[in-house]
């Protein structure tokens, strides 16, 4: 993670919370609580189910195939580590990967809204159905809202597919590099990056 090794007072108490947390039964499965990767102070917030194995074994979300994935489209559009602050619904992993619980993501909403407090982005993107319900409440499928900005509290959201969806049905990846895209179009427009010079090209999956 980047800042890490000179992490503010605030961070670090906030991380020590996290890796204490015991409000939840996750608490007592998982090796360690995950938090983030990417800058502490980010305009993009970028928020995922929950950790799966290697990030519970590496203490960083989407280091995975989805995250590689991930990087690769991020990358592709100019934006880089100091832009970006990944995150997830839960910061401990769900047994055998299942989808966590509705009362496993309200037992860590304050710790998403301590850490979405200290971030202090201006764009969020919802990486698939579940960071979708569990962020907004909303009730639809994520095939219908995905690349549907959502404007709440003087934030901007916008749900699209999990990298890991992508992996399972590669015909999609064009609406995940699409809504990525629409990502790097919002920054530009809001003044926090520069317009791109050359147009990207989808990247191809790697595994």
């Amino acid at each position: 993670m980047t800042d890490r090794e000179m992490l503010p007072s605030n961070w670090q108490q906030f991380v020590d919370t996290c890796q204490s947390c015991r409000q939840c039964a996750l608490g007592t499965t998982r090796n360690q609580a995950v938090i983030w990767r990417g800058a502490c102070h980010a305009p993009l917030m970028i928020i995922g189910e929950g950790p799966g194995a290697e990030e519970d074994a590496r203490g960083e979300p989407f280091v995975g195939q989805a995250g590689r994935l991930l990087d690769l489209l991020l990358k592709a559009y100019g934006l880089d580590e100091k832009t970006y602050h990944i995150g997830n619904i839960v910061k401990c992993r769900p047994p055998e990967n299942r989808v966590p619980t509705e009362d496993e993501a309200k037992a860590c909403r304050p710790l998403l809204a301590k850490q979405f407090n200290l971030v202090k982005p201006k764009v969020i993107v919802l990486l698939g159905a579940t960071a979708y319900k569990y962020f907004t409440g909303g009730t639809e499928g994520i095939t219908k809202i995905r690349g549907q900005w959502i404007e709440k509290n003087g934030y901007l959201i916008l749900p699209t597919f999990h990298p890991a969806y992508i992996l399972r049905n590669n015909r999609e990846r064009v609406r995940l590099w699409e809504d990525i895209g629409l990502v790097r179009a919002k920054l530009e427009e809001l003044a926090i990056l520069p317009p791109l010079i050359v147009q990207p090209e989808m990247p191809t999956a790697r595994k």
